[in-house]
């Protein structure tokens, strides 16, 4: 169970605009994803908004031609868009301010960092780390 303690010290709730990546190409490719899907998703520049109102998250990224919402409270299955697209029932934890989620075919954490919302993602040992600015 997860403290009202330790998710007071959690604050996700803005929107954050996506500055860079590390191992993007590398890590879909271990994930399967088409090499023509992979090239268009290179330039893909997009904006994260989160919500968060105690341990319940409302978790936005919205691309230029789309937009992904993922609803889900820490503790509980939820169902979760992977960064492939599949629709999958995940739980979420959390540990400390670090969410984490184990997908079928890698584990995503994501934290807030230096104002900065980073996610790392890893698939057969490839790390795909994105980092995205706080606007708002």
């Amino acid at each position: 169970m997860v403290s009202v303690y330790q998710l007071s010290k959690m604050n996700f709730t803005g929107k954050y605009t996506f500055e860079c990546d590390e191992n993007y190409e590398q890590f879909m490719k271990a994930l399967g994803v088409p090499d023509d899907a992979i090239e268009r998703g290179k330039t893909l520049k997009f904006d994260t908004e989160i919500v968060q109102n105690g341990n319940e998250f409302t978790w936005s990224q919205i691309y230029p031609c789309h937009t992904t919402t993922n609803t889900f409270i820490v503790g509980q299955e939820s169902e979760i868009e992977t960064l492939n697209c599949d629709k999958v029932k995940v739980t979420v934890n959390q540990d400390g301010g670090k969410l984490l989620m184990n997908f079928p075919k890698y584990i995503h954490t994501a934290t807030i960092e230096g104002g900065k919302l980073v996610e790392n993602s890893v698939c057969d040992g490839i790390t795909l780390k994105r980092f995205h600015k706080k606007t708002v």
